[in-house]
């Protein structure tokens, strides 16, 4: 009996419905709400990682005078990473680029005359091997000499630096070491269940920090799973570009499994409101209603309902047009 007399406990066990007067229909734009074959997809956690590491060595010798990097600084391909001091290298070179112009004088010359037969074939052959030997020595005194710029060879970060300002490199010696981020890749585990798939299909997507996706160049799966965790690790393999991914960054990769159906709506076109979604859907007569709706995932400029709304509705577009018409027809009644 004491039931009867509790509005507020008989409330809790029966829904409320409240109904509105009808009101006019309205002129704002419309949506219609469309079933589209869209690819199947799950998503998993990956690991970015440098798919190149090297180790830069001196390959000349002399004084390091200045280091522009250290460990964790950002280089950009071609950017002059060390400098050596390079008196010994340009002395070498100058004294090289002479005997080079000095040779190649005296080729000239040798050839001229003996085109009036004037020497002998031999003293030609003679001239053209030293001006050969002239040639290459400039070509080996330029080299020496750009190597004590030492540049980075891709974009990437320091990880560790080999040597100090002031100390004496010979050729060969460490000098830096890097992590490319030109070529990145997304270590993964793939679970058994989705295996099958993702070996047919093929296909991936790299979810950006920003929103974006990154298709995937390639896929390698390994050809076992894993005897405690029966995942089967893979590398999805990114195109070349920066996509603002560091080695080390968590990330989301979605696999495509298959096709199906999805209700894609604008993203403008949702309200949100506290913790609860919804669009104002406006039926063949023109009037509007406020309908929450249970939101998926959002592609691009779209996003996907799960429920509260079927194929062939109508939502509007602008729902701040649409709140307006709403309470503007309920004022009217």
């Amino acid at each position: 009996m004491w039931l009867s007399r509790s509005p507020f406990r008989l409330s809790c066990f029966f829904p409320v419905l409240i109904f509105l007067a009808p009101h006019t229909a309205t002129a704002v734009e419309v949506f219609p709400v469309e079933s589209r074959v869209m690819p199947r997809e799950r998503y998993l956690d990956a690991v970015i990682e440098a798919e190149h590491q090297a180790t830069i060595s001196a390959q000349t010798s002399g004084r390091i005078e200045k280091i522009h990097f250290d460990v964790d600084d950002y280089v950009a391909k071609g950017s002059v990473l060390i400098e050596f001091r390079a008196r010994d290298q340009q002395s070498a070179f100058n004294a090289a680029q002479a005997n080079y112009k000095q040779a190649e004088a005296e080729h000239k010359r040798i050839k001229d005359v003996y085109a009036q037969k004037l020497v002998a074939r031999a003293v030609l052959d003679r001239a053209e091997a030293q001006f050969k030997a002239a040639k290459a020595r400039l070509e080996q005194a330029q080299e020496s000499l750009e190597h004590t710029v030492v540049r980075a060879p891709y974009s990437g970060i320091v990880v560790k630096r080999h040597i100090e300002v002031g100390e004496n490199a010979s050729v060969g010696q460490k000098l830096m070491t890097g992590l490319s981020l030109e070529t990145l890749r997304a270590q993964v585990a793939i679970p058994q269940d989705m295996i099958l798939a993702v070996r047919q299909v093929k296909k991936a997507a790299l979810i950006l920090p920003t929103g974006g996706r990154v298709q995937a160049d390639s896929i390698r799966i390994s050809a076992s799973a894993d005897p405690d965790s029966h995942t089967f690790d893979a590398r999805i393999y990114l195109p070349k570009g920066d996509h603002g991914l560091y080695p080390g960054m968590f990330a989301k990769l979605a696999f495509v499994l298959g096709e199906t159906n999805k209700l894609m709506v604008p993203k403008q076109a949702v309200v949100n409101r506290s913790e609860v979604s919804g669009v104002y859907v406006v039926d063949k007569e023109g009037k509007i209603h406020f309908r929450q709706v249970r939101v998926g995932r959002q592609l691009g400029e779209e996003v996907e309902i799960l429920a509260g709304l079927i194929a062939g509705e109508q939502i509007a577009r602008d729902p701040s047009q649409a709140t307006v018409d709403l309470k503007a027809s309920l004022e009217a009644h």
